[in-house]
């Protein structure tokens, strides 16, 4: 027996931390650009898989830095 409420899509990478690098312009909690969360509830299943696929590699572009502000070089 199937399970009526069960459906064949691909979740959203969100994780409730959202906020815009600002260098970088993707979310540091999902790693997507603000147009592909824009987009997410209009892309297809293959392109939400095709994105999720190339979310990993983007997390290196974020600097994990112990907190603060960014260091000043010229005063």
């Amino acid at each position: 027996m199937s399970d009526i409420w069960q459906r064949d899509e691909v979740d959203s990478p969100c994780v409730k931390l959202c906020a815009l690098h600002p260098a970088e312009g993707i979310c540091v909690g999902c790693y997507r650009t603000g147009a592909e969360i824009a987009a997410w509830s209009e892309m297809s299943p293959q392109e939400r898989r095709d994105l999720m696929e190339t979310l990993p590699e983007r997390a290196g572009r974020l600097k994990k830095r112990r907190g603060g502000r960014r260091r000043v070089t010229n005063r």
